[in-house]
């Protein structure tokens, strides 16, 4: 089953992307914060990251860093209620796969995981 992490301190945000994901078979782990996101990091690997940019602990810039840092081959999708072209084009470059707006519909988040991830089993944990 392939592991998406999603980083996010609204937790309609969290429970609707895992809502989704799981109907899609994914497997999903949720985290409050960017230390909560980090400290599951360290314990298990994930196909890709759903990262907020905008979060109370580390701005999601932060943690993108940090995770481009230690995991380097872990894909990140920045998710975003207050993005700027300045700041889409910031995360890409930092390394992030893509970058999506809040308020998304499921099919959104469907695509942009699915195009990270693949759609075979066999694919990248």
């Amino acid at each position: 089953m392939k592991k998406v992490l999603v980083i996010d301190d609204e937790g309609i945000v969290r429970t609707s992307c895992e809502r989704t994901l799981a109907q899609e078979g994914y497997g999903v782990e949720l985290a409050a914060s960017g230390r909560e996101g980090i400290e599951l990091l360290e314990n298990e690997s994930f196909g890709v990251v759903l990262l907020d940019l905008k979060m109370p602990d580390m701005d999601g810039m932060e943690v993108l860093q940090k995770i481009k840092d230690m995991w380097p081959d872990t894909k990140v999708i920045m998710i975003s209620g207050y993005s700027t072209v300045d700041t889409a084009v910031q995360a890409l470059r930092l390394g992030a796969y893509n970058f999506i707006e809040k308020p998304f519909t499921p099919d959104t988040l469907i695509a942009a995981v699915r195009e990270v991830l693949g759609n075979s089993e066999n694919g990248p944990q």
